[in-house]
């Protein structure tokens, strides 16, 4: 396989924030802890070791244990959740929603990039144990946004009415999706080897968290990966504290919404990802989680008739902490108060939000991890890199626009020259002279000079146009192609890897996949990857 870095603002498909933190831009280095480099983790381990207690880890592997009851685990992975009671033990994390199949190829990336950073620590502090964890998000409740995953251009959707946490929803119909997946699949070489974890995973699991839980042990479980599902009475009751300062105090709200006026302040640019709610706790319960809202004193779940008094509800999150549930704001706190956690590796919009709570963190008393930007990669097959060196297209050219693309092309492979700059320059050249002359004569014609530079040169640009477009009709053939392959791996103008699922890939290279994936990625690089396989 052959691998190539891009910078990742070289691609264009990063935001101005990522790119400057990437960067180490000094505006945002008020944001976060400490910068993702290798030197960094010295001083986080050395922060979290000391305010990590026993009492936690011991909470954290009865946990575990409890949850990894019915998985066959690794010989790994039950090494890893033995090693977590030991303090010089710490993890490193990634989330993701229980979307359909993975969804999107990122999936991959996410927990590949966390298996990697572990190892590179454990050779760089052979003294310390370093374990890679999944963060199953089984407490979500956006049903439409995991019911699905893409294959060959086709939604295959698991429809069904959805209330309440994802995790808890019965796998009951999605032998539907499994049949559609055949149907399209068809009997390729590695096609039964996909069927099999579909139906291993759906169709003999109960519950979308248990079959999610399943899927990933099965693809990274070798890895050592331990997967965490948040979604524990046990494991809230460490959460207690900080429910009553946000529902009480409303700690989040001011500290991140001061936060973000910030981050506005620094760069006007920066899209904020998110904003804090007053609370930011949804009440749970079997088929239901809604917003809690407190008034006049008075808390209230909404679009329910359930209502609190402060002492009730305090009493509530005393005796049940399982009911209440972290949004996108209050959920990291909760990973790195159960975890003896380094750094959250995510995608670009997860760490722009994770870069909006480190006041939050501060204020509460919770060391803030690293943040790690998750490895990005463009997968091209054998098939598809014989289609580019046929129409003698660079990796580079593939990350322009599509009009852009296909523009700089005709121009190099048509055999008439449709570049009209040298005849723009002598256009100017031409009235710079017109412009002195008038300057020496009556300076009230400078206007009139202007007005016709402009309109002869809005001219040969709209000539230029002209024949590109008649060029690129004669070379109708060639544009179908490249447009057809930049589809193909750039699906809808974007990247493969927010689109793609990785079974489209499996089918071509097969069990080599993960493994490949594994061996060549680096999350460290801070590169945008492009991986042929050959």
């Amino acid at each position: 396989m052959q691998l190539e870095g891009i910078p990742f603002r070289k691609t264009g498909y990063f935001s101005d924030l990522i790119n400057d933190y990437l960067d180490e831009s000094d505006s945002l280095k008020p944001f976060y802890a400490r910068f993702p480099n290798i030197e960094s983790f010295k001083s986080q381990l050395e922060e979290k070791k000391q305010s990590y207690t026993e009492k936690q880890r011991t909470v954290l592997v009865k946990v575990l244990r409890k949850q990894y009851g019915e998985i066959s685990a690794s010989p790994k992975t039950k090494e890893h959740l033995k090693l977590l009671s030991d303090k010089n033990t710490f993890t490193i994390v990634t989330g993701h929603q229980l979307n359909l199949f993975t969804g999107p190829l990122y999936f991959l990336y996410k927990i590949i990039s966390t298996i990697k950073l572990c190892t590179t620590l454990k050779k760089q502090y052979p003294d310390n144990h370093f374990v890679p964890v999944y963060w199953m998000a089984t407490e979500d409740h956006d049903f439409e946004e995991i019911n699905y995953f893409n294959f060959k251009g086709k939604k295959l959707q698991w429809n069904r009415e959805s209330e309440g946490a994802v995790g808890s929803l019965s796998t009951k119909g999605l032998d539907g999706v499994l049949q559609m997946l055949t149907l399209e699949m068809g009997a390729g070489k590695f096609a039964a080897g996909l069927k099999r974890l579909f139906k291993e995973a759906y169709l003999k699991h109960d519950d979308l968290a248990s079959a999610t839980r399943y899927l990933a042990n099965e693809l990274f479980g070798k890895e050592g990966l331990v997967i965490v599902d948040g979604d524990d009475t046990l494991l809230k009751q460490a959460l207690i504290p900080y429910i009553k300062q946000d529902l009480f105090q409303n700690v989040a709200f001011k500290e991140v919404s001061k936060t973000i006026n910030e981050l506005e302040s620094v760069a006007e640019r920066y899209n904020i990802q998110v904003n804090p709610r007053e609370i930011n706790y949804f009440y749970l319960k079997e088929g239901l989680r809604e917003r809690i809202i407190e008034k006049d004193g008075m808390f209230y779940v909404n679009n329910t008739s359930l209502e609190f008094t402060k002492e009730e509800i305090a009493k509530e999150i005393e005796q049940y902490p399982e009911r209440f549930s972290p949004n996108v704001i209050a959920r990291p706190l909760y990973q790195e108060v159960i975890l003896p956690n380094l750094c959250y590796i995510g995608g670009g919009g997860e760490l722009a939000y994770w870069l909006e709570l480190k006041s939050f963190f501060d204020a509460v008393e919770v060391p803030f991890p690293i943040l790690l930007l998750r490895n990005s990669a463009l997968v091209i097959t054998e098939k598809q890199q014989r289609k580019l060196q046929k129409m003698n297209l660079d990796v580079a050219d593939l990350f322009l626009d599509q009009n852009r693309l296909i523009n700089k092309k005709i121009r190099e492979i048509s055999n008439i020259d449709i570049d009209f700059s040298p005849q723009r320059n002598h256009l100017k050249a031409q009235f710079k002279e017109l412009y002195e002359l008038a300057e020496k004569t009556d300076k009230s014609f400078l206007g009139a000079v202007k007005a016709q530079e402009v309109k002869q040169l809005k001219g040969l640009d709209k000539l230029e146009k002209r024949l590109l477009k008649a060029q690129k009709r004669k070379l109708k053939d060639q544009v179908v192609r490249m447009t057809e392959i930049q589809n193909e791996l750039f699906p809808n103008q974007s990247l493969q890897e927010r689109s793609l699922n990785f079974s489209e890939l499996y089918l071509d290279i097969g069990e080599d996949l993960i493994p490949e994936l594994i061996k060549s990625l680096d999350p460290l690089a801070k590169e945008f990857y492009v991986l042929r396989f050959s």
